[in-house]
């Protein structure tokens, strides 16, 4: 079922909203100075662009650098990466095939908007993570 899922989101938004991400990851390495950001949008544009059977996990070691960088990548690219989510899910929640991806679009809003300090994980490693098994050291 996740196989069917990724291509249908795959073909109907996935590679749009990748090439989002990729877009902001570009510029932020050109700038030299926002790499960081650049390499947290290349890792939300995998998880963008094959959404079903992963999950985002906050990490443990995520301090107030993530959270100052979050705030700046909030300003500058954050809230329109957030934009295109929320209108592809209202989108593709009008037709009831499109229900699940439009659900999964808004799953993806909250990562979008503070990508730092998040990890993206399998969904049997977020369940691993929440019984206490193993700890967020990715």
């Amino acid at each position: 079922m996740r196989l069917i899922l990724n291509l249908i989101w795959l073909v109907l938004c996935g590679f749009w909203m990748f090439l989002g991400y990729l877009f902001f990851g570009v510029i932020c390495c050109i700038l030299i100075i926002t790499i960081p950001f650049g390499l947290a949008s290349f890792r939300i544009a995998g998880f963008a662009l094959w959404p079903f059977g992963r999950t985002i996990v906050r990490r443990a070691d995520a301090g107030a650098a993530s959270t100052i960088g979050n705030v700046i990548w909030f300003v500058f690219a954050g809230l329109w990466l957030a934009i295109g989510h929320l209108i592809t899910g209202v989108a593709l929640c009008l037709t009831i095939i499109g229900i699940p991806l439009g659900l999964a679009n808004f799953k993806l809003i909250p990562v979008s908007l503070m990508p730092l300090g998040r990890v993206v994980v399998t969904t049997e490693q977020a369940a691993a993570i929440e019984a206490g098994w193993v700890g967020p050291e990715f």
